[in-house]
C-alpha cells in the first residue's frame, strides 16, 4: 500500500503541476476579463464616446479646410488612427490598472502564490488586455459604419492589427505595471511615454508631411505601423507596406512579452 501511494504521488503532482496549469490560467483570464466587463460603461462605452467626440471635433475644426489626405476625406483618414489609438490605450490601461492596484493594495501575492508559471501570468494578463481592445474596436467600428459609412476593406488584416496592437500595449502595460509602485509613477509613464508615442505616430496626419529627420524617427515607433496597418485595412491607404508593418509589430510584441516574462520570472519589483 505504501509503495503504491509513493508511485501515485508523482502522477497526481503531474496532473496538478504539469507544463500548463489550465485551471489557473483560465481563472486568471476570466478575472482579467470580468474586470472590464463588470464596469462596461467605463471600459467600453466611454471609449466609444471619446472616439466619437474626437472625430466630431477634428472634423468641425480641421476637416472643411483640410480637404483630402492621400486621396480620401480627412475624416476617413483619421478614423482608423483614432480607433487604434483608443484600442491600445484601453489595452494598456486594463493591464496596468490590474497590476498597480494589486501592488498598492498589497494583494499581488494572490496572483504570485498560485502555481502559475511566468508565461502563464503573462498570457493571462495579455488576454485580458486583448479582449478589452477587441471589444472596444468592435464598438467603435460599428459606430464608424453606422454614422460615417466607413466599412472595413480587409477585415482579417484589421483583426490582426487590433490583436497585435492590444498585445503590444498589453505587454508594455505589464512592464509598466510591474515597474510602478505608485499611481503617480504609473501616470508619469502614461503621460511621458505612452501618450507621446501614440499621438506622434501618424494618427492625425500622413508622415509624408514631416521633415526627413522626423519621418525617419517615426519609423522607429511601432505604434506608427499599428495605426498605418489598420488604416490600410479599413480604407486601403497607408504610408508604409502593411505586411512589413505587421512583421515589425509581431517582433515588437515578442520583445515586450519576453521582457514581461523575465520580470515575472525574477520577481523584479514584485517580491519584497
Amino acid at each position: 500500500m505504501t509503495q503504491n501511494a509513493r508511485l501515485d504521488t508523482p502522477q497526481m503532482g503531474a496532473r496538478r503541476f504539469g507544463r500548463v496549469n489550465w485551471l489557473g490560467l483560465q481563472t486568471l483570464i476570466w478575472r482579467e476579463t470580468r474586470r472590464f466587463l463588470a464596469v462596461w460603461t467605463q471600459t467600453l462605452l466611454a471609449p466609444l464616446v471619446t472616439a466619437g467626440l474626437l472625430l466630431l471635433i477634428f472634423n468641425l475644426a480641421v476637416g472643411p479646410r483640410r480637404g483630402e489626405v492621400m486621396g480620401v476625406p480627412f475624416i476617413e483618414f483619421i478614423a482608423p488612427g483614432i480607433l487604434m489609438m483608443t484600442v491600445i490605450q484601453n489595452a494598456f490601461a486594463n493591464v496596468t490598472s490590474s497590476i498597480v492596484i494589486s501592488k498598492v493594495q498589497g494583494n499581488i501575492v494572490d496572483t504570485l502564490m498560485p502555481p502559475l508559471s511566468p508565461l502563464e501570468m503573462v498570457i493571462g494578463y495579455l488576454v485580458g488586455g486583448i479582449g478589452r481592445g477587441v471589444f472596444v474596436s468592435i464598438a467603435i467600428g460599428l459606430g464608424l459604419l453606422v454614422f460615417l459609412g466607413i466599412g472595413v476593406q480587409h477585415p482579417f488584416m484589421a483583426l490582426v492589427f487590433v490583436v497585435l496592437g492590444s498585445a503590444f500595449l498589453g505587454g508594455l502595460g505589464i512592464i509598466a505595471g510591474i515597474f510602478a509602485n505608485k499611481f503617480d509613477q504609473m501616470a508619469a509613464i502614461t503621460n511621458f511615454i505612452v501618450t507621446p508615442l501614440a499621438m506622434l505616430s501618424g494618427t492625425f496626419y500622413s508622415v509624408t508631411v514631416l521633415p526627413p529627420v522626423l519621418r525617419e524617427i517615426t519609423h522607429f515607433n511601432p505604434i506608427f505601423y499599428l495605426i498605418d496597418g489598420l488604416r490600410y485595412s479599413v480604407i486601403g491607404v497607408s504610408d508604409s507596406n502593411p505586411w512589413s508593418g505587421m512583421l515589425i509589430c509581431t517582433l515588437s510584441v515578442a520583445i515586450v512579452t519576453g521582457i514581461a516574462w523575465q520580470m515575472f520570472r525574477t520577481g523584479y519589483r514584485l517580491k519584497p
